[in-house]
């Protein structure tokens, strides 16, 4: 009883050694509302307690393992998971992975970009006011136009990742179309293939088949959030932040500000209209018409896939018609040959025998 009293510590503080060995640190960047950015080499544990996400919803985001493009709404979070943008966004922040990385050094120069809102002073606010009566209007009209942050954030990455895709895609048909002219044009001159052409033309192909994978992907994530409004309307923080921030049962727009200067101009922006009524918050037709402008994007890259696909069995066809003619030419050769000769024989064997050479 005394031995196994000893062991029980031993095997606590072995497990928690353990447990610290295999927190891998990784990179992450932390960009706010104002654009300022942050360098963080923390664990998974740290992110998981800064932005109060689950580890099932951290493990999408890890390069090792095979996720598929995803786009997740929780509570406070969005998930972001599209090839090699792997991010969370949250109302006030977001936390990009590998940002040294070459693909997300330009999505991070974006984010800074884009993300902070430029806003007006209360004097400069008081002295349009004075001079212009229908600013105040025209102002308030246009804050309810603007998106929040975490849709600001959405947009860069769903841009970041079509551009990216569109690019290989393209990238990919300046390298495919010519390579199949010109094999199909050396079958048609010369009657072969040569190796080296129809090798580079296989390669291609294959690249095209992961690209199209990965492309479709992405396509079929943004098109399984558009037909759910539900999923959609979990990817409104601000909204259901200033939802759980506004007295229950109140049916007036609130007067008050939150205490973070960070996300205070988005509430009063998201949530002006959707707190007067219930369904109102259900509304989610500005992130519809974000997520289906890129969506037509995507599909138009698949289209183009899909084109390339079609011209490459179109392709296929032509080279086996065209073999199938060469190796039916040849069979014609070689029976016109084998009649040459017998006939030849024939003729040889029937005057041999009219002059007596041979004996019948």
């Amino acid at each position: 009883m005394a031995r196994e009293a000893y062991l029980v510590p031993v095997l606590e503080a072995q497990v928690a050694t353990l447990k610290k060995k295999t927190a891998v640190t990784t990179s992450w960047i932390s960009i706010d509302a104002k654009g300022k950015s942050v360098i963080l080499d923390v664990d998974k544990y740290a992110i998981m307690r800064r932005v109060q996400v689950h580890a099932r919803d951290l493990r999408i985001l890890d390069p090792m393992l095979s996720y598929p493009s995803t786009i997740l709404g929780r509570e406070k979070v969005i998930v972001l998971n599209l090839e090699h943008i792997k991010a969370i966004i949250t109302a006030e922040e977001v936390l990009l992975r590998d940002p040294y990385d070459d693909n997300v050094i330009p999505i991070v120069a974006e984010l800074k970009r884009r993300l902070p809102q430029d806003n007006l002073t209360c004097q400069d606010q008081g002295e349009e006011e004075e001079e212009h009566p229908s600013a105040r209007n025209d102002m308030d009209t246009e804050e309810e136009n603007e998106f929040p942050f975490e849709f600001r954030a959405l947009e860069v990455a769903l841009e970041a990742i079509c551009s990216f895709l569109d690019a290989r895609t393209r990238e990919l048909e300046i390298d495919a179309y010519p390579a199949l002219d010109e094999l199909t044009s050396k079958l048609y001159l010369c009657g072969q293939i040569s190796s080296r052409n129809l090798d580079r033309v296989r390669k291609l192909k294959s690249a095209m088949t992961r690209l199209t994978n990965r492309v479709q992907k992405v396509r079929d994530e943004l098109e399984q959030l558009l037909d759910d409004d539900d999923d959609m309307a979990d990817l409104y923080l601000s909204r259901k932040l200033a939802g759980a921030c506004s007295p229950v049962g109140s049916f007036s727009v609130p007067s008050w500000y939150p205490p973070s200067p960070t996300i205070g101009s988005k509430i009063s922006r998201t949530s002006r209209a959707s707190a007067v009524t219930v369904e109102e918050d259900n509304d989610v037709e500005e992130l519809e018409m974000l997520l289906e402008a890129y969506f037509m994007q995507i599909d138009s890259t698949l289209n183009k896939l899909t084109t390339l696909r079609e011209y490459i069995d179109d392709t296929e066809d032509y080279i086996n018609i065209q073999l199938d003619n060469h190796r039916n030419q040849l069979i014609q050769v070689v029976i016109l040959t084998g009649l040459l000769c017998t006939s030849t024989f024939t003729s040889i064997v029937s005057y041999a025998r009219h002059k007596g050479l041979i004996g019948s």
